[in-house]
């Protein structure tokens, strides 16, 4: 039982703690920029409790969430302040930033879509949309992108070197070169060595690849791409140990590299280790929804665990989407027989030879086949 004099003390000194609203986003903004997230998410929430509509603590409170890891609440929170302020400073960025760090790369480069357009002098969103463009696969869209940027500040060594990365990917390898050279003229690096490495990685001549990749190695072992890179050029090569080491440090330092994470588990679904396979697949399938290289690999772990109503329904979606991936049609007849569906595996074997003989006429003509790989 409380006694009246002390219990009129804890009143006073409860009333004496009590902050104003304003107090109490003042100390929630001096947490947040001590490092102490959790603190200031606790303010920013109690604030917000009592003030639901103010778009700039909305804001804050994201940017807190999603330096503590917690993405979907950090968005959950800018979805809430872009709604009641759509122009409040910087949180679209922010915004992007934690879709781009879920790994939701096509979601993240909707929203700078919109930022580069409203503010194409936006250095920062620039080149996180051209970053995003590269993680998506689309080299030409970098390349749009990063080129008027490129002539304004041709010094800029993170656009240049973006840049010719997206060159080499795209097969033009003339440009990339160039590139290659205004980054060798500052003195050997690591840059240099990587774009080398992708040029030659690109040409087929994957020694001499694996060579450039490991002194890039040696030089910075921390580089971006470094390690995927030279996992592919290994699993090239034939070299899958290797390979499965170098995509491995790849994902440590980068989980939501496309190529890593889907030749990863073509590496671990050959070693029957499916279920992590499939992990990594999905997280590739986040940063490119519905591509087929990696719906296609789905599909075949899924026949090679013997789950073929699973592979089934993956490897008709990638056929429907992509009837040309030859590769889904020989392992959908593979499916369809297994599954006693004889006139549906004769449909899909003979698509393949019709395939196939397309592939054949091409390439007696010198002609190149562009598709899923």
């Amino acid at each position: 039982m409380w006694k009246p004099a002390l219990l009129f003390a804890v009143c006073l000194t409860a009333i004496a703690q009590a902050q104003t609203p304003q107090e109490l986003v003042q100390d929630a903004i001096q947490k947040q920029k001590a490092g102490d997230l959790e603190g200031a998410v606790r303010e920013y929430t109690e604030f917000l409790e009592a003030h639901p509509d103010v778009a700039p603590i909305r804001a804050n409170l994201g940017a807190a969430l999603a330096g503590l890891g917690r993405y979907e609440e950090a968005i959950k929170e800018y979805k809430i302040a872009l709604k009641l302020a759509p122009t409040t400073p910087g949180v679209s960025l922010n915004f992007a930033l934690a879709y781009y760090k879920m790994g939701r790369i096509d979601d993240a480069a909707a929203i700078l879509v919109k930022v580069h357009k409203a503010e194409p002098a936006n250095y920062q969103a620039t080149l996180l949309l051209a970053d995003c463009y590269l993680r998506m696969g689309q080299n030409k869209e970098t390349i749009r992108i990063l080129e008027p940027v490129a002539k304004v500040q041709p010094d800029d060594f993170a656009v240049v070197y973006m840049l010719g990365t997206a060159y080499i990917r795209d097969k033009q390898l003339e440009q990339g070169e160039v590139v290659i050279d205004r980054i060798l003229r500052n003195g050997e690096s690591a840059e240099a060595h990587l774009l080398l490495g992708m040029a030659k990685f690109e040409a087929l001549d994957y020694k001499a690849a694996i060579a450039d990749l490991t002194k890039a190695v040696e030089m910075n072992p921390n580089l971006p791409d470094l390690y995927s890179y030279l996992g592919q050029a290994q699993m090239a090569s034939g070299d899958m140990i290797a390979a499965r080491t170098a995509f491995e440090k790849a994902l440590q330092s980068n989980p939501n590299d496309f190529e890593s994470n889907v030749r990863l588990a073509v590496l671990l679904k050959q070693d029957g280790d499916y279920a992590r396979a499939q992990q990594l697949l999905a997280r590739a399938l986040l940063v490119r929804p519905g591509e087929p290289a990696a719906l296609y690999q789905v599909g075949s772990t899924y026949l090679a665990a013997g789950d073929l109503d699973h592979a089934r329904t993956t490897l008709e979606q990638v056929v429907k989407q992509s009837p040309q991936f030859l590769e889904a049609h020989v392992s959908l007849a593979q499916v369809y027989y297994r599954q006693k569906r004889k006139e549906d595996g004769d449909r899909e074997r003979a698509l393949v030879q019709q395939l196939k003989a397309e592939q054949d006429a091409h390439q007696s003509k010198g002609e190149s086949i562009s598709g899923p790989h």
